[in-house]
């Protein structure tokens, strides 16, 4: 895969020092806000206390993310899991709305896995159905914020939201990351865009696909099978 333009200055060499930058101070100086909000999640919510989940990164290498735990894991009489909407307290529903579960993100732009702007890491079987264009987004690390997020967040359609990721990574410069982050500020402090029609989580690519009828049953289970082999041989 291959960009419209090679990466520019800032993208190259001033991007990556940055986000290390951005970070570390945010780090030291909201060290105490992860123990409060820790604390609250194992009291409220239980353990573990971080939910992780395997993302695909920069040059489409999964990595796992992390993000504080919002829902319980409650279940039917048969150990199945409860609909989302049932197994997320008030508690949880305010950690997202506020983006505070997104916290330990913070470390992920830290240690290199993922940037303060940029593309917002997808689920592994989001990516096997995304066409050749869209997976562009995955030439640069994801971000804990971008494009995408200040548009509309999850309110905006999953085709202008991929649209815009590859807008970005073609046009990326330090004033528009600034100007990407006091939105991002603005849009958190609003609490605009969380769902996507008012859903609990957002639909996943594949099923947003079906459900338009872009795809057919039998393409959807084949990207679906492709998905949980990739995730098999990352952890083999």
């Amino acid at each position: 895969m291959e960009r419209k333009r090679g990466p520019g200055i800032y993208e190259k060499y001033l991007k990556r020092f940055f986000d290390i930058i951005c970070s570390l101070a945010f780090l030291l100086l909201f060290w105490w806000l992860y123990i409060i909000i820790a604390l609250l999640v194992r009291v409220r919510l239980g353990s573990p206390v971080l939910f992780k989940q395997p993302r695909p990164g920069k040059d489409e290498k999964i990595f796992d993310l992390y993000k504080f735990r919002t829902m319980t894991d409650e279940r039917d009489d048969k150990g199945n899991l409860l609909p989302d909407e049932q197994r997320l307290p008030p508690f949880g529903a305010w950690l997202r709305s506020t983006s505070l579960d997104e916290l330990p993100e913070i470390w992920l732009i830290l240690i290199g896995k993922m940037g303060c702007i940029g593309p917002r890491p997808l689920l592994v079987r989001d990516m096997t159905f995304m066409s050749e264009i869209h997976r562009k987004r995955h030439l640069v690390r994801p971000g804990l914020s971008g494009l995408a997020q200040v548009e509309g967040r999850n309110d905006i359609d999953w085709q202008e939201k991929l649209d815009l990721d590859v807008e970005y990574i073609n046009h990326i410069t330090f004033l528009g990351d600034l100007k990407i982050i006091f939105l991002t500020v603005f849009k958190v402090f609003r609490r605009e865009g969380i769902t996507e029609n008012n859903m609990v989580t957002a639909a996943d690519y594949g099923d947003y696909l079906l459900d338009k009828r872009y795809i057919s049953r039998e393409v959807y289970e084949q990207k679906q099978e492709k998905a949980i082999q990739l995730l098999n041989e990352r952890y083999k």
